[in-house]
């Protein structure tokens, strides 16, 4: 602990002194009579902690920590008060002050305090060393250090210095597809030009060929007069990321793929052949082979599309980065709502690893944003999050398992039961696997052929 240092301000010798020899054994602490003095201080080196009297001779506690939290933002801050005005209490959180003690100062409560503030400032030096790691000059990167993601960035690195190369995002919904299309973008020699996101599946059948080539004027009604050029156009010298690909219709997806062919496109009622060259970044949570096989996809336009292919993993298949990506998600609500959250608790890391997370980190960040903004504490619990704790014991159940019956004297239908499981698993195997069936049967330890003929036993019992 003593590498943590602590400036003391505080114009009482006593006080002061007597705090300073109390926090020694624990820290490295200077003590200043004036904010003026630690102001000047803070110029050559900024501490860990700052404990702050609000009443102080000269320039105030109050104005002191403005002054502070404006030239140093990320700095803690805990107030020292001889009276519990409230106004000035909510003046100094308002300001951004982590906490407040009242004097006469208790030292167990104190160093408690301290800890508290401290574990806040770990988690945002763990969470600022990796943003260092993975995201170099404030290049987009998923948080995490599991083998599953740092296989994803690797291929991010390879691909991005080939603009001319298709990329193929797959991945279930809320996953980050589209942090991985600005990874591309932001490391590929087109990083200066536009990056222009295309949500397929939010725009009209109708009007999507409008929207990605352009118009020219009457080419339909309500056409703008001057015409308008479309989003590949915008694209020009950047990247073109088409989310939800998969929700193209079929006149659609022809011109799109005369376009990769050969970089050329009419606009919709024009003669005129326009050619651009952007990069195109593709994402679907659909799964295309099947689309394929339906002839609701085309099969060549796929082939294009998916010149380099990167399956995004889900959270539950790097289980092992959650806690780091939730801390991530607590430091930047701490932030956006003033509180001074400083942990997870132990019960609380338990519920999100066990949790079966459907929607992926955007739901992850969902909770941790609710959680945040409607609680108060120290510390982030299984209750401020709203999960269910894993079950240990006998007769426990997890949120996603189903319930045993028990056995009575009129039986159970064993073969329904096993059935029962047997699918569940099949279920969670593919989802896991995006639809992949030679992956779903290694999660389950089977070959191909048996995962292929049990799951049609399966859907035809």
């Amino acid at each position: 602990m003593t590498n943590y240092s602590i400036f003391l301000i505080d114009d009482e010798k006593v006080a002061r002194e007597g705090v300073t020899m109390a926090l020694r054994t624990h820290y490295r602490v200077e003590a200043f009579e004036t904010a003026e003095d630690a102001m000047t201080a803070l110029e050559t080196g900024i501490p860990d902690l700052v404990l702050l009297d609000i009443g102080l001779p000269g320039m105030s506690g109050i104005e002191a920590l403005e002054a502070m939290k404006t030239r140093y933002p990320d700095i803690v801050v805990i107030m020292i008060t001889a009276f519990e005005d409230v106004d000035t209490v909510i003046q100094a959180m308002k300001l951004g002050a982590f906490d407040y003690m009242v004097k006469p100062l208790r030292m167990d409560a104190l160093l408690v305090n301290i800890k508290n503030a401290l574990e806040t400032i770990a988690m945002r030096k763990e969470i600022q060393g990796l943003h260092e790691k993975y995201l170099k000059e404030n290049l987009p990167c998923f948080i995490g250090e599991s083998n599953a993601v740092q296989d994803v960035m690797d291929v991010v690195k390879r691909v991005a210095g080939s603009p001319d190369t298709p990329v193929l995002i797959v991945g279930q919904t809320g996953t980050g597809k589209e942090l991985i299309a600005k990874a591309i973008h932001y490391r590929s020699p087109l990083f200066k030009g536009p990056l222009v996101s295309v949500n397929c599946a939010a725009i009209p059948k109708e009007l999507i060929e409008s929207e990605l080539f352009g118009y020219e004027k009457g080419a339909f009604s309500g056409a703008a007069a001057k015409g308008k050029a479309g989003l590949v156009e915008q694209a020009a010298e950047g990247t073109l990321f088409l989310d939800e690909i998969g929700d193209l219709s079929m006149s659609a997806q022809a011109k799109l793929l005369r376009f990769l062919e050969y970089g050329e496109f009419y606009r919709v009622g024009g003669t005129q052949k326009h050619t651009v060259r952007p990069r195109l970044v593709s994402a679907t949570n659909r799964g295309l082979s099947g689309m394929i096989k339906d002839g609701a996809f085309r099969e060549d336009l796929y082939f294009r599309l998916a010149v380099v292919k990167i399956e995004v993993p889900s959270l539950t298949q790097r289980r092992d980065d959650i806690l780091l990506i939730a801390k991530h998600f607590l430091v930047e609500f701490n932030e956006k709502f003033k509180k001074s959250f400083h942990g997870i608790s132990p019960e609380a890391a338990s519920a999100l690893k066990a949790h079966g997370w459907k929607g992926n980190v955007r739901e992850l960040k969902n909770i941790i944003e609710r959680a945040v903004l409607m609680a108060n504490g120290k510390e982030l619990t299984a209750a401020h999050l709203g999960l269910n704790m894993p079950s240990h014991g006998k007769g426990e159940e997890t949120e996603n398992a189903t319930p045993l019956p028990c056995l009575s004297e009129n039986g159970v239908d064993f073969s329904a039961l096993l059935a029962s499981f047997e699918k569940r698993y099949f279920e969670e195997a593919l989802e896991m696997a995006n639809g992949n069936e030679s992956k779903a049967a290694k999660l389950l330890g089977l070959t191909r052929d048996k995962f292929r003929y049990r799951r049609t036993k399966l859907i035809k019992g």
